[in-house]
């Protein structure tokens, strides 16, 4: 296998590493709450997905929602209201629980029963590279069908996992040229 780039954008090239784009696109098909955690309606939304029953209580506790029943009853009826440093809390506790609760759906719809899922590579954006320095990289498809340390990287919000897991169960099957999709400007897939 390939070295890995030591240092991207040296020439000017911009994009991000591909495991974070696969994160970004595995967020938006979790279906996060859209309203921020700072207005009113979406801090309701978030403590009403956190407190809907005691299993996701148990899990917004364990995952870093730290505070006594009195005050999250308080920030609900309105009687009160969460600091700068709960309100992070609240969005993190939020996003974990929702990860953890989407992630085995995830997994069955990109999986597809052993299908798999296709997925595009958008190569980086060279356009501020010197003409001499400049590569051709296409625009290539891949068929995924392994993505069960993907998504448990993902849900564990494990950067250096998805990373690893991005590149040895995806990307290099793109053959030689899998280090030239490392950085990309994109990468998408519909499940």
């Amino acid at each position: 296998m390939a070295e890995r780039n030591k240092e991207f954008g040296m020439y000017g090239a911009q994009g991000v590493k591909g495991h974070e784009a696969v994160a970004r696109q595995l967020d938006r098909l979790a279906g996060f709450i859209a309203t921020p955690v700072t207005q009113r309606r979406g801090l309701m939304a978030r403590l009403h997905y956190l407190t809907r029953t005691e299993h996701a209580k148990a899990a917004a506790r364990q995952a870093g929602l730290t505070v006594t029943d009195r005050t999250l009853k308080a920030w609900l009826e309105g009687r009160r209201s969460p600091t700068k440093k709960n309100l992070q809390h609240i969005d993190t506790a939020y996003r974990t629980v929702r990860r953890a609760n989407v992630a085995r759906h995830l997994l069955a719809r990109l999986n597809r029963q052993g299908r798999g899922t296709r997925v595009e590579f958008h190569p980086l954006n060279q356009s501020q590279v010197p003409r001499p320095r400049q590569r051709v990289i296409d625009y290539r498809t891949l068929n995924v069908r392994h993505w069960d340390r993907i998504i448990e990287a993902w849900a564990a919000a494990d950067d250096r996992a998805l990373d690893d897991a991005w590149v040895n169960d995806a990307v290099v099957d793109l053959g030689s040229q899998w280090g030239e999709y490392e950085y990309v400007t994109n990468i998408g897939f519909a499940a």
